[in-house]
């Protein structure tokens, strides 16, 4: 299987804020970031696949700074990492206003994409070229972050789960148990 650089899939794209994108408080409304971000991860992944691609998993998106109307939206994707079939790709958002030029970093998230062949089977991937040290940090990220994901899942199986051992944690909380 080949492998390609990092650089020949990255995608930015670039849009105006209007007020039809907006939440009641005059905001860019999360969701229709989170859309956006999801339309440019699919363009990331499948011009690195060279095939359609759907989203497996988001993983942690913190809205940081808001978008206002008016500002341009970026968002910067790169694929950090590949396994047989799936990639993570790097999402950053940023905001520009127009007229100051001061630009604000909005959030960040890995989304990961699975490539499909046309009988929406999962198909194999080139690899990545890591040939600087932050994309070898990136794609050793992405190994720690699945690596913990799995640990997440497995401890908490609901076979397994044992409520004693949880209780006292839970206490600690803003929750009233009543079992």
């Amino acid at each position: 299987m080949k492998h390609v650089n990092i650089e020949d899939s990255q995608i930015t794209m670039t849009q105006l804020m209007l007020p039809s994108h907006s939440n009641f408080s005059g905001k860019i409304h999360g969701g229709y970031i989170l859309s956006v971000m999801d339309q440019v991860a699919f363009a990331c992944a499948s011009k690195h696949s060279g095939h359609y691609c759907v989203t497996a998993s988001v993983n942690k998106v913190d809205f940081l700074n808001a978008i206002e109307v008016g500002e341009l939206m970026t968002l910067k994707a790169s694929v950090n990492y590949t396994g047989n079939s799936s990639m993570v790709v790097g999402l950053r958002v940023e905001s520009e206003n127009i007229q100051t030029g001061v630009v604000k970093h909005c959030n960040s998230s890995y989304f990961t994409m699975v490539a499909k062949d046309d009988q929406g089977k999962n198909v194999r991937v080139p690899g990545l070229i890591l040939n600087t040290e932050n994309s070898l940090r990136r794609f050793a990220r992405s190994i720690n972050r699945q690596e913990q994901s799995k640990k997440r899942r497995e401890s908490f199986k609901s076979s397994e789960f044992i409520i004693d051992d949880h209780l006292e944690l839970i206490a600690k909380h803003n929750a009233k148990i009543e079992l």
